[in-house]
């Protein structure tokens, strides 16, 4: 394929990242304005978002072992987008609590943060993402170097925290944030694997005898 074609299919697929992702805050907005929430619009803002953001995170993780296994590299170049967008709808998830639920109460917000386990694990994974947001242009790979790369490494820990903090906060059926947790676990132990096997794989010197 040309480089201009190549190019142009990148784009392409960029789109459909854009609009898939963009769709489900769409979508939610488009019900806002049409009353179609529920009876609780503030708890399915609040669901939705978070769900969305915690299906974001494991799809990013998902990038680096889908393009293992199916040999394309170049998938690579499409994780830093569905970061962001997991991060946009953190974000939406935290300013819905932040404004709907609790209409800028600083004193019970951080009596909340403090006091409520699946709140402050939730916080946290929210500033972790904050901070691969702010770190995720060019400019920051290059004054990061190697560090870079270990920060970056914070989008695992943040994907737990968010399978925690969906679990804590379901009351009923957990089915789903158990479903999460397991992807992540996965996920988790398909990096930490990763580096051993090709450790594994390399042939081992032998010493030279006289």
């Amino acid at each position: 394929m040309s480089a201009a074609g190549d190019r142009r299919r990148r784009a392409a697929i960029k789109t459909l990242i854009w609009a898939a992702c963009l769709a489900p805050a769409v979508w939610l907005g488009a019900e806002a304005l049409w009353g179609d929430l529920g009876a609780n619009p503030i708890e399915t803002i609040t669901h939705r978002t978070g769900w969305w953001t915690l299906f974001l995170l494991t799809t990013t993780l998902a990038v680096t072992p889908a393009r293992r296994i199916a040999r394309r590299p170049n998938w690579v170049r499409y994780r830093r987008l569905l970061g962001l967008f997991a991060f946009f709808y953190g974000t939406l998830h935290f300013l819905t609590y932040l404004v709907l639920d609790q209409f800028f109460a600083w004193s019970f917000i951080l009596e909340d943060i403090a006091e409520r386990p699946f709140i402050t694990v939730g916080f946290a994974a929210w500033l972790m993402l904050l901070a691969l947001a702010l770190t995720s242009t060019r400019a920051s790979i290059r004054r990061l170097r190697k560090n870079w790369q270990r920060l970056h490494r914070l989008i695992y820990v943040a994907a737990v925290a968010g399978g925690i903090h969906f679990f804590w906060g379901v009351k009923a059926d957990k089915r789903e944030p158990l479903i999460f947790i397991v992807i992540i676990t996965v996920l988790l132990s398909l990096r930490v694997w990763a580096p051993w096997r090709r450790r594994a794989a390399r042939p081992r010197q032998v010493p030279l005898t006289e």
